[in-house]
């Protein structure tokens, strides 16, 4: 973990384009990252509609993720909710990618800075 609670969880070449991948950071938080070329965005793990894995679902859109389960769609930037039944808006991470690695800021290490 870096000093400003970063951690290293994967590489840009683990991440295929635009295919959601699971992962879980070291405090047991469980994320999906999402590379967009150069830019890998960090979402919460399971839909806030029906608690389906996000990692299932598929970009439909630019920087727009889709859930397998009900079609529910989200940005992946922000969390925000794109298309319901979704209402309730996708947890994000804070993430940086240092030459090939990318990490990722739990919110447990970003809550505690503030």
């Amino acid at each position: 973990m870096t000093d400003d609670g970063f951690q290293r969880v994967a590489t840009l070449t683990d991440l295929p384009e635009q295919h959601p991948i699971g992962k879980s950071l070291a405090n047991g938080e469980k994320i999906v990252l999402i590379r967009f070329g150069s830019e890998v965005y960090a979402i919460q793990e399971c839909c806030s509609h029906a608690d389906f894995p996000m990692e299932d679902g598929e970009i439909v859109d630019d920087y727009v993720i889709e859930c397998a389960l009900h079609a529910a769609q989200f940005d992946v930037r922000d969390g925000s909710v794109i298309a319901e039944p979704a209402w309730e808006p996708l947890r994000t991470y804070e993430v940086k990618v240092a030459g090939d690695a990318v990490l990722v800021r739990p919110h447990s290490a970003r809550d505690a800075k503030e």
